[in-house]
C-alpha cells in the first residue's frame, strides 16, 4: 500500500481554494470528523498558543486518517524536533510562526525533506506511513512530496523580508498573521491602517510573484470575503471555541428575546 497522498497540497497546486478551520481548544476524539462534516478540506491543530501536548496531537492526527481531511499542524517555534516529531506522527502539513528571514525559509524546509533535500531523521513504519511496509525511497519521495510548508509572516521585519521568504523553494504558503502583524507594526487591531493594508497586499504579491499560495485566518464571512478578493487561496475560517462561543451566544440571545 503507498503513502497517503495531501489533496489539499494537489488542488493549490492545480489554482484552486482550500477552507479548513484552526483548533486551539477542543482536542476530543470527534473533533476532525465534525471538522470534515461541515466540509473543512483540512484541519490546523495549533500548538503555538493552545498548550497542546505531542501526546494528545498524535491521536488528533490518527483521527483524520481515512476520511479525507488532510491534518497540519502549526508548531510552537522554528525547532527541528518540533517539526520533525509533527511530520513522524502524520502531519501533512507544517506551520512555522514569525518567519523574518529567506535563512530561517530554509532551514524550515530542510527540516521537512529526507536527505539529500533536507536533515529530517529517518522513522519508517510509524504513523506518517500509517505503519506499512514498502520501499523506504519511494516513501521519502512521498514524503518530501506531500508536506505543505507554510511560512508565517506576521511580523514587520518578515514583511520587509517576504520577496525573499517567498523564492525559497520548498515553501508552498506564505500566510498572512493578521493580529500579529498590526501588534508588532504598532497598530494592534487596526485592519483597516492603510499600513497594514499595504503590508497584505506586499505579502500577497510576493506569493504571487514566486508561484507560492497566500493563506489566512479568517473570523468570520466578511473577512473570508474581503481576503478573497485580495487573492488569498488557503483560508482557515475561524477557531473553535470563538466559533462555539459566537454560535451559542446568537442562540442564548434570540431564545430570551422569546421570553422577553
Amino acid at each position: 500500500m503507498s503513502m497517503r497522498t495531501n489533496q489539499v497540497k494537489s488542488d493549490l497546486r492545480a489554482g484552486k481554494h482550500v477552507f479548513g478551520t484552526m483548533v486551539f481548544e477542543f482536542f476530543t476524539p470527534g473533533m476532525p470528523q465534525i471538522a470534515k462534516a461541515a466540509g473543512a478540506d483540512f484541519i490546523l491543530f495549533d500548538m503555538e498558543h493552545s498548550g497542546v501536548t505531542i501526546e494528545t496531537l498524535k491521536g488528533q492526527i490518527a483521527a483524520c486518517r481515512g476520511i479525507g481531511l488532510t491534518p497540519m499542524v502549526r508548531v510552537p517555534a522554528l525547532q527541528y524536533h518540533f517539526i520533525a516529531r509533527c511530520l513522524d506522527m502524520g502531519a501533512m502539513g507544517i506551520m512555522v510562526p514569525m518567519v523574518e528571514s529567506a535563512a530561517q525559509a530554509r532551514e524550515i524546509v530542510s527540516a521537512t525533506r529526507y536527505p539529500p533535500a533536507g536533515r529530517r531523521g529517518a522513522a519508517f513504519n510509524m504513523a506518517h506511513d500509517d505503519y506499512q511496509g514498502g520501499s523506504v525511497p519511494d516513501k521519502m519521495a512521498t514524503a518530501n512530496e506531500r508536506t505543505l510548508v507554510i511560512a508565517l509572516v506576521e511580523t514587520a521585519a518578515g514583511v520587509a523580508a517576504v520577496d525573499e521568504i517567498a523564492a525559497v523553494d520548498g515553501i508552498d504558503v506564505v500566510w498572512m498573521g493578521h493580529f500579529d502583524l498590526t501588534n508588532f507594526m504598532g497598530i494592534p487591531g487596526q485592519f483597516e491602517n492603510p499600513d497594514y493594508l499595504r503590508a497584505v497586499d506586499t505579502i500577497v504579491q510576493a506569493a504571487k510573484r514566486h508561484g507560492k499560495v497566500p493563506g489566512m485566518m479568517a473570523a468570520d464571512e466578511i473577512w473570508a470575503k474581503n481576503y478573497l478578493a485580495k487573492g488569498f487561496r488557503i483560508i482557515a475560517y475561524g477557531i473553535d471555541h470563538l466559533l462555539l462561543q459566537r454560535a451559542l451566544g446568537d442562540g442564548l440571545s434570540r431564545i430570551r428575546e422569546m421570553v422577553r
